[in-house]
């Protein structure tokens, strides 16, 4: 499925009301997928480059009741199945896949990391499929481009391979190699670095919760120094804002701040008077 055809797909209808939880196929692969349905605004949650839906539990949590959550694990993550396709394209697909499959209409996207990076990608293309956008630590238009730092990624995950199996189950990791996962990760990296442009372009809502200190790989001042990079963006753009600067690290984000993200939802809620 190619920009075009996503582009011209139609609005989703009418929510169903009723919860549903399940596999849905996709290509070469099924996703694992949950929907507490009902008439809530909904609310679509976007992973961590290799996590699974499971952290995401503080944050519903602290939304209630008055939202529908639609969860789900792209593919090779939590419990979906493998693929031939691990690009970044192809989980743009999933959240089309989702999207349609469980007629979700003008979501709110949050989404932690690379998750955050699928939120600004689809807001820039589809502004008329979603309500706004959340973005936990991210996105933050830097990163590495050049080889050396590509060799520091495949050596970090060559490193790790050990660690995956054991990782895995946490919801830290794909069912990928490792060379897949330095690949994912070196791709992230060359469209962060490309995003300046796709962030000018948003025209709905985008909230930033903007985590502190460093993250895994990172060395001195690495992160907070790529986090700085969306001030000139955020001058420019006045439908991007940062919500909260916290108080937790990239990786723990989701479970010390949740009540941060789930305040920035609602602020993207309450834009259109849908306030639960």
């Amino acid at each position: 499925m190619n920009d075009t055809t996503m582009t011209n797909a139609p609005v989703p209808s009418a929510a169903p009301a009723t919860p549903w939880t399940g596999m849905l196929p996709i290509e070469d692969t099924a996703l694992a997928v949950s929907d507490t349905g009902g008439p809530g605004t909904p609310v679509v949650y976007l992973n961590g480059a290799f996590a699974g839906s499971r952290h995401w539990k503080p944050v519903i949590a602290a939304l209630g009741d008055g939202f529908r959550h639609i969860t789900f694990d792209e593919r090779a993550r939590g419990k979906s199945k493998r693929s031939a396709d691990y690009s970044f394209e192809g989980c743009i697909r999933d959240l089309d896949a989702v999207l349609t499959a469980r007629r979700v209409a003008r979501p709110i996207l949050v989404g932690w990391s690379y998750g955050a990076l699928i939120a600004a990608h689809w807001a820039a293309r589809h502004p008329d499929r979603l309500t706004g956008a959340v973005g936990a630590d991210g996105p933050y238009p830097a990163g590495w481009t050049d080889e050396a730092g590509h060799e520091r990624i495949r050596k970090l995950f060559a490193r790790m391979r050990w660690m995956m199996p054991f990782v895995r189950p946490l919801g830290l990791a794909a069912r990928m190699t490792a060379a897949q996962h330095a690949e994912s990760a070196i791709e992230s990296h060359l469209l962060h670095a490309a995003l300046e442009p796709v962030l000018d372009s948003i025209r709905v809502p985008f909230r930033y919760v903007v985590a502190s200190g460093e993250a895994l790989g990172s060395k001195g001042t690495e992160q907070e120094d790529m986090r700085l990079t969306i001030n000139p963006v955020l001058s420019r753009n006045l439908h991007l804002k940062v919500s909260a600067k916290v108080a937790g690290d990239h990786g723990s984000i989701l479970r010390k701040d949740f009540a941060a993200i789930a305040a920035a939802t609602r602020e993207v809620a309450a834009t259109v008077d849908v306030v639960r």
